[in-house]
């Protein structure tokens, strides 16, 4: 055989165990990714949508970024900051800082209750959970009311005179104002900031940061509204969620037990009709069941546990979601990713 031949037929050879090994370690894109690329193309036509990512068992499959945004920039994620402050609680609870959802919040919040002969004796029966699920029965400090409460001097004390739009432990009120007074009691049992308690308590969580969050008059961090953080730290968070309160190598950070407490149905809102829990809402979406925090303007945090998922969407903050049907096609489009 000619030299050159002979070498040439050795380097093929050589060469084919090296390619193999190399293809079964490289992914190729399948129909399920390509169709997955496809609807995100389609969804540049949802004007208001910045950013999307989709992950599974915390591997990205898709990340898209729309009109210059970016995921890796932070943005307001709104009242999706509810499922955080959520978060915090548990801890608080399991540390012991907190003796449960059934603590009265009364003794916690003394110092800024209304005046006795004022005081409403309901506001006696409210307990944490109350809070978390929305049932304080105190009226709203969302939606209409939202301005004149923080433009209030004590957001706290504003928020405990309220008058009472139902019994507590009754019907879903949704009030930025019941998770701002989570805020303050978490403030005032540890003695530290709740910006302190995230950063202490979720910072084992791998790409979980908060760039920036507002403040109250009296220096309380709003719970529920105004914190930024980048839409990837938003995955990190709902992939701790979705592996049940565990990092990935293995840390519990808020335990499974609170995770499930936060998952289970305790009301509905009279708006979307879906259930909630303490924080999250609950729907199915693509036959199956989701989780969700929701931000106002369509800054959305999906976790679906049976597929493995954590999907992540942030929006325009300027205009609302819900009345102008722009929050059903993020509905939409989550099943559409779910499915593949």
């Amino acid at each position: 055989m000619d030299r050159r031949l002979f070498l040439a037929a050795a380097g093929a050879l050589i060469a084919r165990p090296s390619v193999a090994r190399a293809s079964r370690h490289q992914r190729f894109p399948d129909d399920l990714d390509i169709r997955r690329e496809g609807r995100l193309d389609d969804a540049s036509a949802l004007e208001p949508l910045r950013t999307v990512i989709v992950a599974r068992e915390g591997a990205i499959l898709a990340e898209r970024a729309y009109r210059g945004a970016s995921t890796a920039r932070p943005t307001n994620i709104k009242s999706a900051s509810k499922v955080i402050v959520t978060a915090l609680a548990g801890i608080a609870i399991e540390r012991g800082l907190l003796t449960g959802v059934d603590q009265p919040i009364a003794p916690l919040l003394a110092a800024d209750l209304p005046p006795p002969d004022r005081r409403d004796p309901r506001l006696a029966r409210i307990a944490l959970g109350d809070l978390l699920s929305m049932q304080a029965g105190l009226d709203r400090l969302s939606g209409p009311n939202y301005g004149r409460w923080v433009s209030s001097r004590n957001w706290v004390r504003s928020a405990l005179a309220q008058p009472f739009a139902a019994e507590p432990g009754g019907d879903m009120l949704y009030s930025t104002a019941s998770t701002h007074l989570v805020s303050a009691i978490l403030t005032r049992v540890s003695g530290r900031s709740t910006l302190e308690l995230a950063r202490a308590w979720l910072g084992p969580v791998p790409g979980f940061s908060i760039a920036s969050w507002s403040r109250d008059p009296q220096g309380i961090y709003l719970g529920g509204n105004e914190m930024a953080m980048t839409p990837r730290s938003l995955l990190a968070f709902g992939e701790l969620f979705r592996a049940c309160g565990r990092t990935p190598d293995g840390r519990q950070v808020v335990p499974e037990s609170w995770v499930e407490a936060c998952w289970t149905p305790r009301t509905a809102s009279r708006f979307t009709g879906d259930a909630y829990g303490y924080g999250w809402f609950l729907r199915t979406l693509a036959g199956r069941e989701v989780r969700y925090g929701w931000g106002y303007g369509g800054q959305m945090l999906y976790v679906v546990p049976e597929a493995k998922m954590t999907i992540v969407m942030t929006s325009a903050t300027d205009q609302p979601s819900a009345r102008t049907g722009y929050r059903d096609e993020l509905h939409a489009l989550a099943a559409d990713l779910i499915e593949g």
